[in-house]
């Protein structure tokens, strides 16, 4: 008898619960996310248009004669194509992707499309992960997706070092939309673990941008791995902010209202803090760029803004309920929406009319702040007590040491992160010759 009275007040705390986690979604929009962020330069945020076209041109069957091309073409030569490879080629292992030469912007880049709704072989690799299935320099990643970026890497490894080699001030720029996007920052991660196979490339011409991503990486990788990857998110796009496994959303298909009941209490009942803590869990790769055009209670489109930052918390942690949650993750919309604001940045400077020398001296100020900004997010991250978080080094030596950061081994978070061993300190300054004998590192 207790327990059949016991039921109605369960009832209503589940209804209560319910309604105010939807009360508080329907009043959330988007611009919260990175209404503290700051404003992005057009230098910085010149290349997501131009990467955007291209990640588009590999749904093309034949670049000489494009069917799909958007407005003003796809802006590539077709006689830079080095290669490109359909899914007979990759046999499933990974989406089509090309590699393009790029004389006008100094940069070897390779673009990988998005997901294709008929192939099996990208829903297998979708499913291919659980909740902590694979570590990786200290984190977790998705399994799928990072052994679709290993296998790419052993099949592109020779053509890129010799790309490199032949062309040594080109930067390698990796991108992909959605499914793409996360192969991409994964293929990043590899990369700048595996340099000395791309012929000792430095770090800083390693660049990632990942259009509409997928949570890929657990909160410490995408902190650590800011100064390489970068991520693009138009507006209320759903992806990067669906925290449920990828996983468990196909699989669920047919009990949704399960899925949103178990969603709807974990928001509701389980606090953001309470969430940074598990270290399985994945967040959208890198520096964060959001362009935001709408908004709330207002109709129609307004002129975008490109807010930038590396945030720890409030990481793109809330679904947005919008009407736009699909459209937005379109990498049609998205080259659309980034080029009106590319546009609008270079109005605004053109109206300044900055000097050539004032402007180089912007671009390093630029850096140094971004450096800044990604040692400040590493800084919070140890705060937040993330798992496997740590400051870099207070020396700076160190810092320019090409095994810095990302490649330094994590500490333990209970103890001081600061704190360097002897034997590490080392192993740091010292490398062994090959007669064995101890020598400073060169």
């Amino acid at each position: 008898m207790s327990l059949a009275c016991c039921i109605p007040v369960l009832e209503c705390v589940y209804c209560l619960a319910c309604a105010r986690w939807a009360w508080q979604r329907c009043l959330y929009s988007a611009g919260h996310d990175s209404e503290t962020w700051g404003l992005a330069s057009a230098d910085e945020f010149e290349p997501v248009p131009r990467l955007c076209r291209l990640i588009l041109a590999v749904y093309e069957d034949d670049l000489d004669h494009p069917q799909w091309a958007p407005p003003g073409g796809y802006g590539i030569n077709p006689r830079w194509v080095v290669h490109r490879k359909t899914y007979e080629d990759t046999q499933g292992r990974a989406p089509t992707y090309l590699i393009y030469l790029d004389h006008d912007h100094a940069e070897v880049a390779l673009a990988i499309r998005g997901l294709h709704m008929a192939k099996e072989s990208d829903y297998a690799m979708l499913l291919d992960n659980r909740l902590g299935k694979r570590k990786f320099d200290g984190g977790y990643v998705h399994n799928g997706l990072l052994k679709a970026a290993e296998w790419l890497f052993d099949a592109e490894c020779d053509v890129l070092r010799d790309l490199l080699e032949k062309n040594p001030n080109y930067t390698l720029t990796l991108t992909g939309h959605s499914l793409g996007s996360g192969v991409a920052a994964m293929l990043a991660m590899v990369v700048v673990q595996n340099r000395e196979r791309l012929g000792n490339v430095e770090r800083k011409r390693i660049r990632c941008f990942a259009i509409a991503p997928a949570r890929c990486m657990s909160l410490n990788l995408a902190v650590r791995y800011a100064d390489v990857i970068n991520s693009v998110v138009l507006q209320d796009d759903f992806l990067p902010r669906t925290a449920t496994p990828l996983e468990d959303i196909f699989k669920s298909l047919f009990c949704l209202p399960c899925l949103l009941c178990l969603r709807c209490m974990k928001d509701t009942c389980i606090p953001e803090y309470v969430k940074l803590r598990d270290p399985r869990r994945l967040y959208a790769p890198g520096r964060l760029y959001h362009i935001v055009e709408r908004k709330p209670f207002r109709c129609g489109r307004f002129p975008p803004v490109v807010r930038t930052a590396v945030p720890v918390d409030g990481r793109f942690e809330h679904i947005v309920l919008s009407c736009n949650a699909t459209t937005d993750h379109a990498i049609i919309w998205i080259e659309r929406e980034s080029q009106r604001a590319l546009d609008l940045m270079l109005e605004r400077e053109l109206s300044m009319e900055i000097p050539t020398q004032q402007k180089m001296e912007r671009q390093k100020t630029l850096a140094k702040e971004h450096d800044k900004e990604h040692e400040a997010a590493l800084r919070r991250a140890v705060t937040l007590e993330v798992p496997d978080a740590y400051t870099p080094s207070p020396y700076g030596t160190f810092d320019k040491n090409p095994t810095s950061i990302a490649e330094e081994p994590p500490v333990s978070s209970s103890s001081d992160p600061r704190r360097l061993s002897w034997d590490r300190l080392i192993e740091r300054v010292f490398e062994r010759d090959e007669s064995g004998e101890m020598v400073p590192r060169r």
